[in-house]
């Protein structure tokens, strides 16, 4: 799914009421920023040019990651929400990506500053969105109301450890049907989404995606689930960010909680697949734990099925073994 033109040329034009050169400069003293202060909920992005650069470089790669991570989520359940809180919703893009895989009758965004605020409102009436509610709060002074669905993107991590548990709580209280959480795909950002799966699923949530079980990450020490999204560089997104490549790999963890019990997939692709001639690696985590399973071109219809699949996609590992005179965790 491509980030939204409409969005784009409102981007654009923003930026030209603050100047390139500003938004650029912004654009530098921002990444600097969140990697250096980041993590004890500091007010970072502030300023109109602050939050135009920021919309820039980080929409589109927000964009992505939450479509991919509610796309696999969605696959897994009935549900279908027709409501969403989006809490610290930024300019709105985990909201667009929600409107686009879901019939949203009612959108709420939470976000804190203002200039978030102007601007998402903005980017969210050019994208036809007449169901977006933009509300001003702060997720640790707990959530003004309940729908079915609640999205927290890239937000966890801004927050300090001591904040996060209530945080969560709050998440999962006002969460109707679904609470999708995605964080950076770093040792870090899983980290909390691992302390989220261990707190939230004590309190009653189920697992829905991307894990094919509830049990313990079978993941060892020092790894991490991580996956991988796609996005499309505009002409100032390659400016600000520096470089001359079309597109930029976006790596994201995520975890998609309900109130009901899901239908988790069999086995879920943890990395890119190694492909050789006649030959595809597939790193799975499965009910059983984690293992790597070659497909071979004489495997007919999975080897066509891995040829097609990528990292975060479910594959049909019990279709597998079942039709396999050797099990293929051995073949590596």
């Amino acid at each position: 799914m491509e980030f939204p033109e409409t969005i784009r040329l409102t981007l654009e034009a923003q930026v030209q009421r603050y100047g390139t050169p500003a938004c650029a400069q912004a654009a530098r003293q921002l990444s600097l920023r969140y990697r250096s202060e980041g993590g004890g909920g500091k007010r970072l992005a502030v300023t109109g040019a602050e939050v135009a650069a920021y919309a820039v470089t980080r929409m589109p790669a927000t964009f992505g990651a939450v479509y991919s991570a509610l796309r696999w989520s969605l696959a897994c359940v009935r549900c279908r929400p027709a409501s969403l809180l989006d809490a610290g919703a930024g300019t709105g893009a985990a909201s667009l990506a929600a409107a686009a895989l879901l019939p949203l009758q009612k959108a709420v965004l939470l976000e804190r500053e203002e200039e978030m605020i102007r601007l998402g409102r903005s980017l969210l009436e050019s994208a036809s969105l007449p169901c977006a509610e933009w509300r001003r709060g702060d997720i640790r002074d707990g959530l003004p109301l309940r729908a079915g669905l609640v999205v927290s993107s890239y937000m966890l991590n801004e927050l300090s450890e001591t904040e996060l548990p209530q945080a969560l709580k709050n998440l999962w209280d006002a969460a109707g049907e679904m609470l999708l959480l995605v964080e950076p795909g770093t040792p870090a950002g899983f980290s909390i989404l691992r302390r989220a799966r261990e707190q939230l699923t004590g309190q009653g949530a189920f697992v829905a995606a991307p894990c094919p079980h509830a049990r313990s990450c079978p993941l060892p020490e020092g790894d991490w689930c991580h996956f991988t999204c796609r996005v499309a560089r505009s002409r100032l997104h390659k400016q600000f960010k520096g470089g001359e490549a079309p597109f930029e790999d976006e790596k994201f963890s995520y975890l998609a909680l309900v109130r009901e019990p899901a239908q988790p997939v069999s086995a879920r692709i943890l990395r890119h697949p190694y492909k050789e001639t006649g030959k595809i690696t597939l790193q799975l985590c499965t009910n059983e734990g984690i293992c790597p399973a070659a497909i071979r071109k004489r495997d007919g219809a999975a080897f066509k099925s891995a040829r097609k699949a990528g990292c975060g996609d479910a594959f049909d590992f019990p279709a597998l073994w079942e039709n396999r005179p050797e099990s293929a965790g051995q073949e590596t």
